[in-house]
């Protein structure tokens, strides 16, 4: 059943072995990654860091990562993240379309 639905999705499985992350590079890479981000919202925030996850979260989610030449979220929904900065930067007609500008 994987192989045929690898084949016809044109992709490839890579076994790694259960809890051993440090097998699969590209894993080891992500835990790093999010270990730095929590490690220093812990020293940034202290009591309450667990508030601010969802900061960390988008942050993550809209980094460029050079493995896939995008953001995840990019990756994933085909289009840049709305953020207010990305607003401050496009402006509100290509947020809202022409049509909907006066």
């Amino acid at each position: 059943f994987w192989q045929s639905l690898q084949s016809a999705l044109g992709t490839q499985l890579d076994m790694s072995t259960t809890y051993h992350p440090e097998t699969d590079g590209q894993s080891e890479r992500t835990i790093q990654t999010l270990q730095d981000m929590l490690r220093a919202c812990v020293i940034d925030f202290r009591k309450g860091w667990e508030k601010h996850l969802p900061l960390v979260e988008f942050s993550y989610n809209n980094s460029y990562h050079a493995s896939i030449k995008a953001t995840p979220f990019e990756a994933l929904y085909g289009r840049k993240c709305r953020s207010p900065v990305y607003w401050a930067e496009v402006g509100d007609v290509q947020l809202t379309g022409p049509e909907n500008n006066p």
